[in-house]
């Protein structure tokens, strides 16, 4: 499905409008010391004509089937370009985590990729100090691959998917 540019877009945001809209998938999951797993996913990009893009996303495990098994992660926040194509990102998690992320739009192509700046946890929160993502628009698609180090671990691979526009 082609994507329109909304006509309000902040001058800003023009570079990540291949991102605005929704988009829905299924992805993959692997860390050291768990059981790799499935999920689905749903992504949710808004622009307003302000100089940001709300972000929100929502997963939940399922199957070898494609089922739905449980609720998974959540987060929301906001993807902040400047005009220079430095980004600025701040999510918050249902798990008690939030990150502020740092990162560039590639200038020739339609991706970008973040790496944690500051990471906040509640004191329930499970041990995570950072992660890198890469979002790309492939033949059409929303292609990610989130790298995380958490639970006294090194950077690794964690989660990717491959999701289409709704």
């Amino acid at each position: 499905m082609p994507f329109e540019i909304p006509e309000n877009i902040h001058p800003n945001c023009a570079r990540l409008a291949w991102l605005i809209g929704t988009w829905a998938g299924n992805g993959h999951g692997e860390y050291d010391g768990i059981e790799p797993f499935q999920f689905g996913q749903e992504l949710i990009f808004q622009q307003d004509g302000r100089p940001f893009i709300h972000y929100l996303a929502r997963a939940w495990i399922v199957d070898a089937e494609g089922n739905h098994v449980r609720e998974a992660a959540q987060e929301t926040g906001f993807i902040r370009p400047q005009e220079d194509g430095h980004l600025e990102v701040v999510l918050a998690h249902n798990t008690g985590i939030v990150e502020v992320w740092d990162g560039e739009i590639h200038p020739d192509q339609p991706r970008f990729e973040i790496v944690t700046d500051a990471v906040v946890r509640t004191a329930t929160a499970r041990e995570y100090v950072g992660g890198k993502r890469l979002y790309g628009y492939v033949d059409g698609d929303l292609l990610y691959a989130f790298d995380m180090a958490a639970e006294g671990k090194e950077l690794q691979p964690h989660t990717h998917a491959q999701l289409k526009r709704q």
